[in-house]
This record gives C-alpha cells, sequence and structure tokens, in this order.
C-alpha cells in the first residue's frame, strides 16, 4: 500500500499519543516479552528438529509427544501475540515489531499523514517519520512543528522538558 492509498482508522496528535501511551506501554511491555520468548523457543525448537529424521512410527519415537506440545503451546503463543496486536491496533496505532516494541502513531503533519514513532523504554512520544521511510528514517520532533488530530485542530508540538 502507497503513502496516498493509506487512510488510519485514527489520527493523533503528540499530546493525544502521550496520553494513551501508558496502556500502550503495557500492551507492548507484553508484547515484546512474549515475541521475545516464542523466538527462543522457536529457535530451539527449529535446532532440536533439524538433526531429526522423519519416522513413520511415532510411537517409537519417545520425544514426538514433546515436540508436539512444544509446537501447540507455540501455536497458542502466538495466538496471544495477535491478540496484544489486535488490542494495539484497536486503540488506533500501528504495531511495527514485536520483539523491539516498536509502534507508530499516525499523525498530520504539515497536512500530510505521518507516523509518530515510540520504541519500548522510551518514556514519552519523541519522533516521527514517513509513512514508507520506518524506523531508519525517523526523526527527533522539534518545538514548534505542528500536528492535528483527527478533528482537524493543530496543536503545536511545543518544547520538551525531560524533567517532567
Amino acid at each position: 500500500m502507497s503513502a496516498a492509498d493509506y487512510r488510519p482508522a485514527k489520527l493523533f496528535t503528540v499530546e493525544q499519543a502521550n496520553a494513551v501511551l501508558p496502556l500502550v506501554r503495557a500492551i507492548t511491555s507484553d508484547l515484546v516479552s512474549l515475541s521475545r520468548e516464542v523466538i527462543d523457543r522457536r529457535q530451539r525448537l527449529a535446532l532440536l528438529t533439524s538433526g531429526r529424521q522423519q519416522q513413520n512410527h511415532r510411537d517409537r519415537d519417545i520425544y514426538a509427544e514433546e515436540l508436539e506440545q512444544i509446537e501447540e503451546e507455540l501455536e497458542k503463543d502466538g495466538e496471544r501475540l495477535q491478540v496484544y496486536v489486535d488490542e494495539l491496533r484497536q486503540l488506533g496505532v500501528e504495531p511495527k515489531s514485536g520483539a523491539d516494541g516498536l509502534v507508530d502513531f499516525p499523525s498530520l503533519m504539515d497536512g500530510r499523514v505521518v507516523f509518530l514513532c515510540w520504541k519500548h523504554g522510551e518514556q514519552e512520544v519523541l519522533h516521527w517519520h514517513e509513512l514508507e521511510s520506518g524506523f531508519g528514517g525517523r526523526q527527533p520532533l522539534v518545538a514548534g512543528t505542528m500536528a492535528a488530530g483527527t478533528n482537524g485542530t493543530v496543536a503545536n508540538l511545543g518544547s520538551h522538558d525531560p524533567s517532567d
């Protein structure tokens, strides 16, 4: 999908993004933790199964049942991960990387849709990037930058005081 085709369900000002951040942070924290755990377990499972030969009689393989159980648990955890992603999307935000905790908030800046960018561990939303540039293209928000909310009102982003 091109930037011209993108129609977010909601647009955030920086203030709105930071206001919903406590809930986003809680969901993202769970998402990061479970994502990393699932990735680790999938890698270990791949190592365990990579050297195994296919056997026609599963009852001869003493580990087959245990491996099936691990795969079922991974499937359930995959479903839990999807629930976290869905919760974030219901808030109007775009989860980008579960393991890294990257989340984007659609916003209007200078008349175009951009993403306000937040990463798990950051105290507040302090960056933005173009729709197609991703995390690598993120830039710091600058005092005086303008962003509009869904009602079309424009809010000055103001200055950032880290002591707040």
